[in-house]
């Protein structure tokens, strides 16, 4: 019996599932996920799932042309694999790509580089482009084509009841994120406290979301506003991380709180929007009754909920707009330079750990709106990022991955774009906004 098939009889299987999670530091690996939308060239309309320009063109592309393998739902096309990579399709077909795991940086942006690359090759044959920011500019929710995933099916109607902007952040929202490893619960305990803390900085980093249905919305990542209220039981900054006694356990116990969204068996997603994976584990599941969980769902369950920092059998990052591709790469040299390097990872809790939860709440909301001009016991954002981006600087030196060539010593090349952002003391939504402006 595989192991995804084992009954969970107990909370400890849940916990244990997390421990099993903490790796060597020889282990840590980086994993990039990134979301663009794609658009018709003719008429700069999202693309369909189907037609001669389209999501379906693209994905068959990519197939045909650079050896990608399908992955099929009720037998229609609804994603790739090639080696440990994937591409995925988000609700409203954003096309994301969930990389390999790699040794560091340079990989991730060899990886990266390669993807735009195919896509932009099948993108121009067919007269479709695509475009790295963190919302749709410009098109209305009745614009958004819906792609054929059960999963997204459920989802939907349940987000227009839970938030207000739900069905905004599924169809119009693009991210990137980078999931970083833990050596054990301690670490995992102090990497969660920093990373989320310090998200806000990332999202002011990274903002790339000014505009939403045409309009200029006052907000620098307006990516960031649609998260906050999405789903609150879901999402957010969790203050319980910051408790004394955080640990696997408490995360177990936050997930299981988290009402449920589906039950999947053979291949099919079983409606249980809603209900509690503690009835689950009783064998008092309405829409499966007298049956318990398996290891398998636990994971998928993991899978719905959405704070700014995930905790998985790795950590996820998850702050970030979506990007160009040299902002793509700058995201996991960000973190990586942070968490993967006790020094800086010591330092960098050593500028949030008194800060209380109103005050990372607060910032959380304001730098969505106010971007490097948001302030936190009278420091501003910007001088809060390039103090954290020095450390990042230093984390990266102290890894001393160099590149396959040898030509580079460190991964700190990278991080360019964003020191010229506070240099200039501009974010990307900025310099969208100036032009936007001339």
């Amino acid at each position: 019996m595989s192991k995804l098939d084992e009954v969970v009889e107990n909370k400890d299987q849940l916990i244990q599932y997390l421990e099993d999670g903490c790796k060597p530091k020889n282990l840590w690996k980086i994993g990039t996920e990134h979301e663009k939308f794609g658009f018709k060239k003719s008429n700069l309309t999202p693309l369909p799932y189907r037609g001669s320009c389209s999501i379906l063109s693209v994905l068959k592309g990519l197939i045909d042309t650079f050896g990608w393998k399908p992955i099929e739902e009720n037998n229609v096309i609804i994603g790739l694999k090639k080696g440990a990579a994937n591409v995925t399709l988000e609700p409203g077909g954003q096309l994301e790509l969930s990389g390999a795991l790699l040794e560091n940086v340079h990989e991730t942006c060899f990886e990266v580089a390669t993807h735009l690359a195919e896509v932009k090759t099948i993108a121009d044959r067919i007269g479709a482009g695509f475009i790295g920011l963190g919302a749709a500019p410009e098109w209305l929710h009745t614009q958004m084509p819906k792609m054929p995933k059960d999963r997204y099916k459920l989802m939907a109607p349940y987000m227009e009841k839970v938030g207000s902007h739900g069905t905004q952040m599924m169809f119009r929202t693009c991210t990137v994120q980078v999931n970083l490893d833990y050596g054990s619960e301690t670490d995992m305990v102090k990497k969660m406290r920093v990373g989320l803390a310090l998200q806000p900085i990332a999202t002011a980093l990274f903002a790339a979301s000014p505009f939403f249905e045409g309009k200029n919305t006052g907000y620098k990542s307006y990516r960031s506003r649609i998260w906050h209220d999405t789903d609150k039981s879901r999402t957010g900054m969790l203050p319980f991380v910051f408790d004394e006694d955080f640990g696997f356990e408490s995360w177990v116990e936050y997930a299981l709180d988290v009402p449920m969204y589906f039950v999947k068996r053979e291949n099919k997603y079983i409606n249980a929007l809603g209900l509690s994976f503690k009835n689950f584990m009783k064998g008092e599941l309405s829409v499966l009754p007298n049956e318990k969980p398996k290891l398998s769902d636990w994971i998928d369950h993991l899978t719905t909920i959405f704070p700014e920092v995930r905790l998985k059998q790795f950590i996820e990052m998850r702050g970030a707009d979506a990007g160009p591709w040299s902002r793509i790469c700058a995201l996991p040299a960000f973190w990586v330079g942070i968490i993967y390097d006790e020094q800086t990872l010591n330092s960098a809790w050593e500028i949030c750990k008194e800060w209380t939860t109103e005050e990372r709440f607060n910032l959380y909301k304001d730098v969505s709106k106010l971007g490097f001009d948001a302030v936190i016991r009278k420091k501003s954002v910007k001088e809060l990022a390039s103090e954290i981006l020095c450390l990042s600087e230093i984390g990266l030196k102290n890894r001393k991955k160099s590149n396959i060539h040898n030509t580079k010593e460190n991964e700190c090349e990278f991080l360019l774009p964003l020191f010229s952002s506070l240099e200039k003391g501009v974010s990307l939504a900025d310099e969208i906004l100036i032009q936007y402006n001339k």
